[in-house]
């Protein structure tokens, strides 16, 4: 009798040190987006981070915060190293202007022809191994990049007919700074530097006149076909990376076990929402087109070729810039060539 409560004392100390060290390692991670509280994005990467909840079981849970609601939005590479933020979902090309390799890296525009492509490229191709190296540079060492994917091949918002690549010139239009807004720029029109956050009321007030902003479904999330009836679909420019990054710290702090259980989430959170955004894409732009609610603009294959080209010398010029860069653009080329995206 003696022994068996003395198994059954050991027993339960046991399960009392797993759970109090259950308890000790469960974190709450502030992880800001770029995009706005509310958007489709947003609202999409809310709902999957009680999945990551349940996948860690109850270890890792995310309170989500909008574009700028802790610091600039392309300031989060920053607070994530620094510990003021513990994760940031953010579009890569916002830090363009420390490195053209966040550029290259974080939309080679023209580039790719899906989102599938690119994030082949991602995780079969070398992207994450770069992604680490820039993040790792930058933050000396203290930021995991967990994941990096595209979301959608965008659409172009517009207030004004825009059907070829010369009725771009002098129009002036949000970019992302970095490779974006040089592609725009040798196209001749004149981009302007916002955040996501103030797209609706510059285009609104005519502080701009078209927007390189996201997805059909994301712009007709917040109202911008409401303002901007002449949308380019399918896009001709844009399938921005959103990259997911922890601390190092914490990243560190994590067992084996729920590592892999962050990396599936990601994974599968981008998985989903690529397939979600092309469905909902075409679905609204069969709405629009019947209702002539909206005016779509489809460029023709001419025309598209034309901003390839434009674009593919911007990649070279970016690329002579700074020795990541040039790694970004090399590995991009190579993997383009694999999959006969070049010849």
């Amino acid at each position: 009798m003696k022994m068996a409560r003395l198994s059954q004392s050991v027993l339960l100390a046991g399960a009392l040190s797993v759970a109090a060290s259950t308890w000790a390692v469960a974190e709450t991670w502030t992880v800001q987006t770029s995009m706005p509280s509310g958007s489709a994005i947003f609202k999409h990467v809310e709902a999957w981070g009680a999945k990551l909840k349940t996948l860690t079981s109850g270890r890792v849970t995310i309170q989500w915060v909008g574009g700028g609601a802790v610091v600039p939005h392309n300031q989060t590479i920053d607070a994530v190293g620094q510990g003021i933020l513990q994760g940031d979902f953010t579009a890569t090309v916002y830090f363009g202007g420390r490195d053209k390799v966040f550029a290259v890296m974080g939309d080679l525009i023209a580039g790719y022809d899906t989102p599938w492509q690119l994030l082949s490229y991602c995780y079969q191709g070398g992207g994450m191994d770069i992604f680490q190296e820039a993040f790792d540079k930058y933050t000396k060492k203290r930021v995991k990049v967990v994941g990096c994917a595209p979301y959608a091949k965008e659409s172009f918002t517009s207030t004004i007919p825009i059907k070829s690549v010369a009725d771009m010139k002098g129009v002036k239009m949000r970019s992302p700074e970095g490779l974006a807004a040089e592609v725009f720029r040798r196209a001749g029109a004149n981009p302007v530097g916002l955040p996501a956050s103030e797209v609706f009321t510059s285009l609104q007030k005519g502080v701009i006149q078209a927007a390189d902003y996201s997805s059909y479904t994301e712009d007709e999330s917040i109202g911008l076909h409401d303002i901007a009836k002449f949308p380019i679909y399918p896009g001709i420019h844009s399938m921005p990376i959103i990259h997911f990054t922890v601390s190092q710290n914490k990243w560190d702090a994590l067992s084996a076990a729920d590592k892999l259980a962050v990396d599936f989430w990601y994974r599968s959170t981008m998985m989903d929402l690529i397939q979600k955004l092309e469905i909902s894409d075409r679905t609204l732009v069969a709405r629009d087109r019947a209702s002539k609610a909206t005016t779509i603009i489809n460029w023709t294959q001419a025309e598209r070729d034309k901003l390839r080209n434009i674009a593919a010398g911007a990649w070279k010029d970016f690329a002579a810039t700074s020795p990541l860069a040039k790694k970004a653009y090399e590995s991009h080329m190579a993997f383009m060539k694999k999959m006969a995206l070049l010849d």
